[in-house]
């Protein structure tokens, strides 16, 4: 497997191993990847890509944060749904290595893991990886991550996560769309915090012929919104904007949408490497 650079160096993670958050803190990995800080130390990766896409079909639009091999503390990997810059062996796998942390994913997912070959290039044992479903709650140090539904029409398997500690909440929906799913999970949580992956139709090579198709792997600017308004967000975070070329939005467009409803109550934006309090 090919090796992660980034130009960045290590900063964005010694960052993160300095903090010392009050209460829940997530850092915007680009992509629709983040990492968790809760108060107790607990540090939870979600979805973290670093990988530059398979150009000319995908091109990475943003910098690699960091290289996978420089993280020194995590407590639990997890992974939303089994798409290629969702479950990457060069991103999440070294992290794996160099922690004792577990690989916390769906069924789909953990076949992409078998098919790309983790244990052996990695020298995993099978006990780092987990499988979760729905309805799944799992607790990492003193945060608390329940595995919930998704409706993503792309993946075969995909799921959310609530993550919730010291009376907080941030809500990961990966990909997903709008559906009667969210509406539950928006009944059934407070969420202060919700990441919801946005993005713009585009002409992307197909990738048996190469040849330009009609592609629109997120929501657009009306449902991604719609999403929001079933969870009943406090506060939303808009991602997978800033990554796929000809697949780029511009999440200020959002605000005119967030504006007539009463959910979400806030629109967040995050660049990559930035940061938020939950």
């Amino acid at each position: 497997m090919d090796d992660v650079h980034s130009d960045w160096g290590d900063w964005l993670l010694r960052a993160v191993e300095g903090s010392a958050p009050e209460g829940l803190a997530v850092w915007y990995l680009g992509c629709n990847g983040f990492v968790v800080k809760a108060s107790d130390g607990t540090t939870l990766f979600v979805d973290p890509y670093l990988g530059t896409g398979d150009p000319p079909r995908t091109v990475r639009m943003v910098p690699v944060p960091f290289d996978s091999a420089d993280v020194r503390e995590a407590d639990a990997v997890l992974a939303t749904h089994e798409h290629s810059d969702h479950v990457d062996g060069p991103s999440q796998a070294p992290i794996l290595a160099n922690t004792d942390a577990p690989y916390f994913a769906p069924d789909a997912s953990l076949a992409e893991v078998e098919a790309q070959g983790w244990r052996e290039a990695y020298d995993l044992d099978d006990d780092r990886f987990v499988e979760v479903s729905e309805g799944d709650s799992v607790e990492v140090g003193e945060v608390t991550v329940h595995v919930e539904p998704a409706h993503d029409p792309d993946a075969e398997h995909p799921v959310s996560y609530v993550v919730e500690h010291a009376g907080r909440t941030f809500f990961h929906g990966g990909d997903a769309r709008p559906s009667e799913q969210f509406a539950d999970i928006g009944e059934r949580y407070d969420i202060d915090l919700g990441a919801l992956a946005f993005g713009s139709a585009g002409r992307i090579p197909d990738k048996e012929t190469g040849d330009p198709k009609d592609t629109q792997w997120y929501a657009d600017e009306n449902d991604v919104v719609e999403a929001a308004r079933q969870l009943r967000l406090d506060r939303f975070l808009p991602t997978h904007w800033d990554m796929w070329k000809g697949l780029t939005a511009d999440p200020t467009a959002l605000g005119p949408h967030v504006r007539g409803f009463e959910y979400p109550r806030r629109l967040e934006l995050l660049e990559i490497g930035d940061s938020t309090v939950v």
